[in-house]
């Protein structure tokens, strides 16, 4: 029963708008996840995460040394 909802609810969905869809396509994602212990970047993310590692905040070296002053690293 719950597989014919969720295929319901998944034809209905290509008739949302990109908005909704992304939020369902999100939730989709967390869902997944949370079983396989595996979180995939969306690109969002992964651009975020990428501008980050260009920052001239701080250098992997100067994070290295930081968390070896706390002795976690």
């Amino acid at each position: 029963m719950i597989a014919k909802i969720l295929k319901e609810v998944l034809d209905h969905a290509e008739t949302w708008s990109q908005e909704d869809q992304a939020e369902l396509a999100e939730y989709a994602r967390d869902i997944e996840a949370r079983r396989t212990g595996v979180y995939t970047l969306n690109d969002e993310e992964r651009s975020a995460i990428e501008e980050a590692e260009r920052s001239p905040l701080a250098s992997d070296e100067e994070v290295g040394k930081f968390w070896k002053r706390r002795d976690v690293a």
